[in-house]
């Protein structure tokens, strides 16, 4: 029998993932079998029943679309201004791998429970520099040693978190590195952005985070940034449809899913119960330990604990599993925001002091904090900004939420007490808190 040099996964968005020997060296390693039990959307299962699914197969499908991009780009013919930004042609197939392996990679330093936990993070660290880490580390070293050609680890590296977040010197980073770091996690059309909508809709069974990604991929091209003059992933007049179909989709994929009041309501309760149990309360970032901390064993813990009043983690824990999560008591209205800016900031205080400060929270976010702009190629041959060429783009507002948690026991005698004095509570002027 003749032996495989592709092998293929089957995956409900991209119905076939196709990798290489050397890909399949990686997805066996130790780091990336650990993704497995990372859930992508944390505690979401609770509130969608379908959110089931895993870092592990997030992270093949970034790699799909990573080299469907890169493909793409590369392959188009290039406008003279670009061209200097290519290595020769001989060295794409090298950073063609560099980019799958940077995108297979990219989420190697999610801590179990992924975003929802983050905030047990050591001051200063992000997931981001675990995956750097990760990716340097001897035991990847031996992995990207052995291919063939042997792949610069560095180069995987950066490929695989940006320079945004790049946790070491930012000179590291050449033209082509940054172009090949907007493949897998660029703000406009990375293939990470794209692969988690596609994704996280189907397994979450809302319709929200779906658009014509074929055609958007199709429509890349390498251009030249309006303004700056740098090199850029941008698209094609014909593939704007497409793009504004993403960026409504993220939109209403954070607006419906992802800020869910119950799935932000049990992060709250998820990062109380891990700062309990981790040592100082902060998760370890030795890459030894990091490696053999799963889902599995945090859920292991918060079982034994929801049965032990007197573990200091029981409290967290019942909140998550016997469903008594925080409930909303206030979201302010446009009347409210009106009378007093900081109207939740003076409800806050006013709970905090009615019923306690250990039974109220507040949670508040926002995204993204300005509109999407990326370059675009007319029909006559002129790059301009996005946001001069789509009607729709400046008008997608930033999806956002600011509100007062209460405690369930405490939710009946809370919203009668709001209900009777919020109009005294907003005629509080306070300063929000920095």
């Amino acid at each position: 029998m003749l032996p495989k040099f592709e092998h293929e996964i089957r995956d409900p968005v991209h119905t076939f993932i196709r990798v290489s020997s050397d890909e399949r060296r990686v997805i066996d390693s130790r780091a990336f079998q650990r993704l497995r039990h990372i859930h992508q959307l944390a505690l979401t299962f609770l509130v969608y029943p379908g959110a089931t699914h895993r870092r592990f197969e997030h992270c093949l499908g970034v790699m799909d679309l990573a080299g469907r991009i890169f493909d793409v780009v590369t392959r188009q013919p290039r406008h003279p201004d670009v061209q200097q930004v290519f290595p020769s042609d001989k060295e794409l197939d090298y950073w063609r791998t560099v980019v799958r392996m940077g995108a297979l990679c990219h989420d190697l330093g999610h801590i179990p429970f992924s975003h929802g936990a983050e905030a047990v993070l050591p001051k200063g660290t992000h997931h981001e520099q675990l995956s750097v880490d990760v990716i340097l580390s001897d035991e990847m070293r031996a992995i990207w040693s052995t291919m063939k050609p042997p792949l610069e680890p560095l180069d995987v590296a950066k490929v695989a978190v940006g320079l945004k977040d790049w946790p070491r010197d930012p000179k590291e980073f050449t033209p082509w590195d940054e172009l090949l770091t907007e493949v897998v996690t660029g703000n406009a059309f990375g293939a990470d952005r794209a692969d988690y909508l596609l994704r996280d809709s189907h397994h979450a069974g809302v319709a929200y985070g779906h658009f014509d990604h074929h055609r958007l991929i199709d429509t890349l091209r390498v251009l030249r940034a309006p303004g700056t003059g740098k090199p850029t992933i941008g698209i094609e007049r014909g593939g704007m449809h497409a793009a504004e179909g993403m960026q409504l989709a993220r939109y209403f994929m954070f607006e419906q899913l992802y800020y869910h009041r119950v799935r932000r309501a049990l992060d709250l309760h998820l990062r109380d119960f891990l700062r309990a149990i981790l040592p100082g309360g902060v998760y370890p970032t030795r890459i030894d330990d990091h490696l053999q901390q799963t889902d599995n064993e945090i859920l292991v813990a918060m079982t034994g604990a929801a049965k032990d009043e007197r573990h200091p983690g029981s409290a967290a824990a019942r909140r998550i599993l016997q469903r008594q999560f925080y409930r909303v008591l206030y979201e302010p209205t446009q009347d409210d925001l009106s009378t007093n800016i900081n109207a939740v900031e003076a409800v806050q205080r006013a709970a905090e002091a009615q019923f306690g400060v250990h039974m109220v929270a507040r949670d508040r976010e926002a995204k993204p904090a300005k509109p999407m702009d990326f370059a675009v190629l007319r029909d006559d041959g002129q790059i301009v900004s996005s946001l001069q060429e789509s009607k729709v783009l400046d008008h997608i507002p930033a999806a956002t939420f600011d509100r007062v948690f209460i405690i369930p026991e405490l939710r009946g005698e809370a919203e009668r007490w709001l209900a009777q004095n919020l109009r005294g509570i907003l005629q509080m002027r306070i300063e929000e808190e920095p």
